[in-house]
């Protein structure tokens, strides 16, 4: 480890008093992530808070990604990864061998930074995750589902007289609701998020932002933004990561007015990142 990463690493771990244990959803312990031997995350120990969305802010490359994708193992899809550490969610190690990795995914969905909606149709991009997973006894009880996510993610009145077409045929910002609704329709308990209006106009990144603060009501959210508005404007926590390790996290007001940390305040200000 380089001197700066070191010291970043000395001075921004440990378990911090982020989330009351009672409203905990996940809790992460000494997260070292690892690309080829080469450390990429140092020693991030962090409490999510259940319904309400958490914020990973940093500078480019400070490793809020690969957090991210430690939260539902999509760093296992990487050859050359290791994860470190343990992740709790209802008390169970989600790292453990023992954990299905794909019904690991249907409790802790992901929408990624460009939307990606399947080939098919927009009713079939739905019913898709709830067909693998067993969700839905027969036709009524899909159709149930597709309309219910789809009215969660606000774009029931939108397509509801078009379910039959390609769900590519959208626009950027219907895309990504698509997107949010087929990671609802498995029923997950937490959603991540890695810069999910960072392809979006302005007008689609507002209706995002409002589907989120809708969605915090029954969902533990993460999300990933270079954005420091956006992260204001959705968040009640907020994570700073510098250079591979988490510097500061506290409730987001706190965090944008009075950080404890002079990186932090330094970032926020804009004198780096």
């Amino acid at each position: 480890m380089d001197g700066t990463r070191a010291e970043n690493a000395a001075m921004g771990t440990g378990v911090l008093p982020d989330a009351p244990d009672a409203s905990v959803r996940m809790s992460c312990r000494h997260i070292n992530v690892f690309y080829s031997g080469k450390q990429a995350i140092y020693d991030v120990s962090l409490n999510i808070a259940d319904r309400s969305v958490t914020a990973l802010i940093g500078p480019s490359g400070c490793g809020k990604s690969t957090f991210l994708r430690c939260l539902n193992r999509m760093n296992d899809t990487i050859e050359g990864c290791r994860v470190e550490g343990e992740i709790l969610m209802e008390g169970k190690d989600i790292n453990s061998p023992s954990i299905d990795p794909v019904l690991l995914r249907s409790r802790v969905g992901m929408v990624f930074q460009k939307p990606n909606p399947f080939p098919k149709s927009i009713y079939e991009n739905i019913a898709y995750g709830p067909r693998i997973h067993g969700l839905a006894e027969g036709r009524e009880d899909m159709d149930e589902i597709v309309e219910k996510s789809l009215k969660r993610a606000g774009l029931w009145e939108e397509v509801k007289d078009r379910l039959t077409a390609a769900g590519t045929s959208l626009s950027g910002g219907q895309q990504q609701r698509l997107c949010i609704a087929r990671a609802i329709a498995v029923r997950p308990e937490v959603i991540l998020m890695d810069e999910p209006c960072s392809a979006l106009d302005p007008i689609a990144t507002a209706r995002i932002e409002e589907l989120i603060d809708d969605l915090r009501k029954r969902y533990c959210i993460i999300i990933v933004t270079h954005s420091m508005q956006q992260a204001a404007r959705v968040s009640q926590r907020t994570a700073f990561f510098h250079l591979g390790a988490l510097v500061e996290v506290g409730d987001t007001d706190q965090i944008f007015t009075s950080p404890r940390e002079r990186r932090t305040e330094d970032y926020i200000t804009g004198r780096f990142g």
